[in-house]
């Protein structure tokens, strides 16, 4: 007899307790997400353009397409384009057994920004176009910040050799970044 109470018991105090949590726990609707995503990403949108603002921003690339259209799906951790005052870093890693130049199996470059200049069209995107000179580098790097998001695309287009490729991914401000910089060239 005691062990059917307490197993009566045990139920009723389960099923309690799992509409309380029902109770508490109200699913969004459809609606309610959009409108939470959405505002979700205008706040990214803006938090990425004012680091552009600011000239101290990374795209962590987690895609990279080359000259002639072949992509590939990289890490964001060693795939970046960062900005940060008036110099900038481009550093392209591949998961190939070659240690590459700068020992993760990629390049790294580095040079000083000159010829800065931002724009916004009438749609809310944002492009940015700068010169990147330095040792190893020489080339235009031009990037667009879509509409209410912090997802952007860089295209990298050498000055000297027609040499291009583009890197996907998201720009997010220096101090929020997790990129691994390896030795530069």
């Amino acid at each position: 007899m005691k062990n059917l109470i307490l197993l009566i018991a045990a139920i009723i105090i389960g099923t309690v307790s799992t509409y309380a949590q029902n109770d508490g726990e109200r699913k969004l609707t459809k609606k309610e997400r959009k409108d939470m995503e959405a505002r979700m990403d205008s706040l990214m949108h803006a938090t990425a353009e004012k680091a552009i603002d600011d000239t101290a921003f990374v795209l962590e690339a987690d895609r990279v397409t080359f000259k002639r259209g072949y992509t590939a799906h990289v890490t964001s951790t060693t795939n970046f384009i960062a900005a940060c005052g008036g110099e900038a870093t481009v550093q392209v890693a591949f998961n190939v057994p070659w240690p590459g130049f700068n020992g993760l199996g990629g390049i790294t470059v580095e040079g000083d920004i000159s010829k800065y200049k931002k724009t916004k069209d009438k749609k809310g995107n944002v492009y940015i176009e700068m010169s990147v000179n330095g040792r190893a580098i020489s080339a235009w790097l031009f990037i667009t910040l879509w509409k209410d998001s912090d997802k952007a695309s860089v295209t990298v287009q050498q000055n000297f050799y027609s040499g291009k490729i583009t890197l996907e991914g998201k720009i997010v401000p220096v101090e929020a970044s997790s990129v691994y910089k390896a030795m530069p060239l």
